[in-house]
């Protein structure tokens, strides 16, 4: 129990951003979380906050154990839950919302589907390439693609997401294959223009003795588009190679429709989230709503599907 508890307060005070809000939202001295996190620290051995007199914020150590102590949190609660929720049905209304290109073509599919099963849930999807203020419009979820920066919202990871290189065979027959990342700059590259929101460029990992490095490029070519979903459609119609998400050419890959590239220079994987606001206690629909997704995103071939 005392574990579970440091866990809370850590939680608690790394999204808060203060000992003394924490404190006061337990209703407890800020003394009380201070020992807390001095003995989570000393259990671990790592340092997961600096503490100042006017500031706190998270180490390293402390960013990468909040996302686990989140989800941990958070699946115990849905637990508890499930079993305290007995036979109750889900009910209401469920405000969802995903990127556009994304949201189009693994979100808005499976909603019918949900709904199926929870003839008492109604449900609005809203697709939208910003980020969405959950609490300040009224969602309840959202699904977000890409590492999760900082937050007081509660993340859980639904899948692992990658970026790579592709092109249709036609174009590699016409124009020969990159053996490496410096090559690009030899090839039209399909790329996001200026204006859109993709500004470190093309990312790739090389390795440098025992270690590795990323690398962020920005190829250039005589084609541009703001659209992803363009760039997409002209990289399958051999104009190019594009940077895409594997979540948006798996099925295309596993066809042979596109081909693969610089696969050994690919960047490690980032995730697929389910975010929402912390609750006491999350909505039945909510908590259904993330198992389904959890549960078709892991079927064996659900990529190379769609």
């Amino acid at each position: 129990m005392d574990q579970l508890k440091q866990l809370e307060t850590f939680v608690s005070v790394a999204t808060r951003g203060s000992l003394t809000a924490a404190a006061n939202a337990e209703g407890v001295a800020p003394a009380i979380m201070g020992r807390r996190l001095d003995g989570l620290e000393e259990r671990l051995g790592v340092k997961l906050l600096l503490r100042t007199t006017r500031r706190i914020s998270l180490t390293h150590e402390g960013s990468a154990f909040l996302e686990d102590c989140q989800r941990v949190l958070a699946d115990l609660a849905n637990a508890e839950a499930s079993v305290s929720a007995g036979g109750v049905k889900a009910s209401g209304h469920l405000r969802i919302t995903a990127p556009a290109g994304f949201g189009r073509r693994h979100v808005a599919p499976l909603v019918p589907h949900f709904r199926e099963l929870h003839a008492d849930v109604s449900i609005s999807l809203n697709l939208s390439d910003r980020v969405v203020d959950l609490a300040g419009e009224g969602f309840d979820c959202a699904v977000r693609v890409g590492d999760m920066p900082d937050s007081s919202l509660v993340s859980v990871r639904l899948a692992d997401n990658r970026r790579l290189c592709v092109a249709t065979p036609a174009y590699l027959k016409r124009h020969g294959t990159p053996a490496h990342p410096s090559d690009l700059s030899k090839f039209d590259c399909l790329t996001l223009s200026s204006d859109a929101s993709q500004t470190r460029g093309w990312v790739f990992q090389l390795a440098k003795g025992d270690a590795s490095e990323l690398i962020y490029l920005k190829p250039g070519g005589p084609l541009n588009c703001s659209d992803g979903q363009v760039l997409h459609d002209w990289c399958l119609g051999g104009y190019g190679i594009a940077w895409r998400s594997t979540w948006e050419v798996a099925a295309e890959v596993a066809s042979g429709a596109l081909v693969p590239l610089l696969e050994d220079f690919a960047a490690p994987a980032n995730g697929i989230y389910a975010v929402f606001g912390q609750r006491k206690h999350l909505p039945l629909r909510v908590r259904l709503w993330i198992d389904f997704l959890k549960h078709h995103y892991a079927r064996p071939g659900f990529w190379q599907s769609r």
